[in-house]
């Protein structure tokens, strides 16, 4: 038995409750993960909310790091493997949990738990985004919403070790701060300044080629105005809510836009495309090109209010839980 964290009923933090969960021999092709560190997902509220429905009762959490401990047959890992994963199967809120080995990536010397644990996730959505969304080039401009939260940090990184131009959006003084110590060429305050009309300030009235929003129904029309045309509004996550039904008009009107709303999932289906990723994530974390930084620790067994600080937007940067 491992102590886990499940859900009967979707709803608030206070849903989630902690159990004796069984936990058998791994089968085929799996392996027995002891988890050391758990990643804080904001797509964690949306299974807890049911806002991304899933059968219940269920396990809640999707990424973690830590030591293979038991091995099925034909599993690719060994006992003693350090491993992370972040799309594996639900349920990382638990001490221990079988899963596939073809959906996990060793974690290399240099990369700690912890390390692995706050920036799988969101480091591979970083990737993917702007490596093969929209694969952004040097000397180009984007923008991206919540410049200060976790994607946000690392993409800014990443962005800025190309060559890169980023206009980030935050909601206070300190996460702009933030934001430009983390590769940030422009901050705007959307509290106390107009989004549309300091990006066309900066883009010299041009607009933009690409927009990446993870905030959804707050910012979504925002974005389709700051593209130039033929641009591209990559619409990833729904941190304020899933945006209304989209008249395609609209994108006609504001000159032949284009849009995708892509998933992680979708873009590491494969186990190449799943250790490729997280190799491009991981060289760019030995290299310095990003910096995991962890601003909030919780244990476990608080994990409700590790939740509400979050929704709350209290939180900056990556999060983690400790089993």
């Amino acid at each position: 038995m491992v102590r886990a964290v499940r859900i009967e009923q979707t709803g608030g933090p206070e849903v989630m409750q902690f159990a004796d969960v069984p936990l058998e021999a791994p089968g085929a092709g799996m392996v027995t993960v002891r988890n050391h560190c758990i990643g804080l997902n904001y797509i964690d509220t949306y299974h807890r909310s049911g806002l991304y429905p899933l059968p219940l009762p269920t396990g809640l959490g999707l990424e973690a790091a830590g030591e293979v401990v038991a091995v099925g047959e034909g599993a690719d890992l060994r006992i003693g493997d350090r491993v992370a994963y972040c799309s594996a199967g639900f349920g990382a809120y638990s001490e221990a949990i079988n899963l596939p080995a073809a959906r996990l990536v060793r974690v290399p010397e240099g990369i700690t738990f912890e390390q692995a644990a706050a920036c799988l996730l969101k480091g591979q959505t970083t990737e993917y985004l702007l490596q093969r969304t929209y694969p952004l080039q040097a000397g180009e401009t984007c923008l991206f919403h919540a410049a200060a939260g976790g994607v946000g940090l690392l993409f800014g990184q990443w962005a800025a070790s190309i060559g890169a131009t980023t206009i980030g959006t935050v909601s206070t003084a300190e996460k702009a701060a933030l934001a430009r110590a983390h590769g940030y060429t422009h901050v705007i305050n959307y509290s106390e300044e107009n989004v549309l009309e300091r990006v066309l300030e900066i883009t010299g009235g041009e607009k933009l080629p690409v927009v990446y929003d993870g905030v959804g129904k707050d910012t979504f029309f925002l974005s389709l105005d700051c593209l130039q045309p033929r641009g591209l509004m990559v619409s990833f996550g729904n941190a304020s809510g899933a945006p209304d039904a989209l008249d395609l008009q609209e994108l006609s009107m504001r000159g032949s836009l284009y849009i995708t709303r892509p998933t992680m999932l979708s873009y590491t289906a494969t186990t190449d495309e799943l250790r490729q990723s997280s190799d491009d994530l991981f060289t760019r974390v030995l290299s310095g090109d990003v910096r995991v930084e962890i601003n909030q620790r919780y244990a476990l067994a608080d994990v409700q209010q590790a939740h509400r600080d979050l929704q709350a937007r209290k939180t900056t940067g990556s999060t983690i839980l400790i089993p």
